[in-house]
């Protein structure tokens, strides 16, 4: 993502503009483009600010933490269940859409994800491979 140009180069621009220079002139002059310019002096004059809006960051997590409660149930009622199977449910249930990737972050942001072991390694030769142990579920 690119860097937000100057908050001078703004003040600058805007000055311009509020002085009766046009927009697209103005952009011409401090080498930005036009929908720049505009966006700017629309900001400056809706909000009196010239400082650039904060960049990156998650904006609709939010969306699916509505559902927590259901997914931990989900979840406790069948330890086994996948990514898929609880996008599939709130879907279904809640007609809430959510990717499996998203669920997967909801899980790890909640400290939910299932840790290798010996029962979900590579096979081997049958005669080397010992009983395989409880899964382990719990935080990370």
């Amino acid at each position: 993502m690119a860097k937000s140009l100057s908050e001078d180069l703004r003040g600058r621009l805007i000055v311009a503009v509020e002085s009766g220079l046009s927009r697209n002139a103005a952009a011409e002059r401090f080498d930005v483009a036009v929908s720049t310019a505009v966006r700017w002096v629309r900001a400056f004059r809706e909000t009196g600010a010239r400082a650039p809006k904060p960049k990156g960051g998650d904006l609709r997590s939010h969306r699916i933490e509505l559902y927590g409660d259901v997914i931990f149930a989900a979840i406790e009622a069948r330890v086994d269940i996948t990514l898929v199977e609880i996008a599939e449910m709130l879907r279904d249930d809640y007609a809430a859409l959510f990717a499996p990737s998203t669920v997967w972050r909801f899980l790890d942001r909640h400290s939910m994800t299932v840790k290798k072991n010996r029962a979900r390694q590579r096979a081997g030769t049958a005669r080397r491979r010992r009983a395989a142990t409880s899964l382990v579920r719990g935080p990370t």
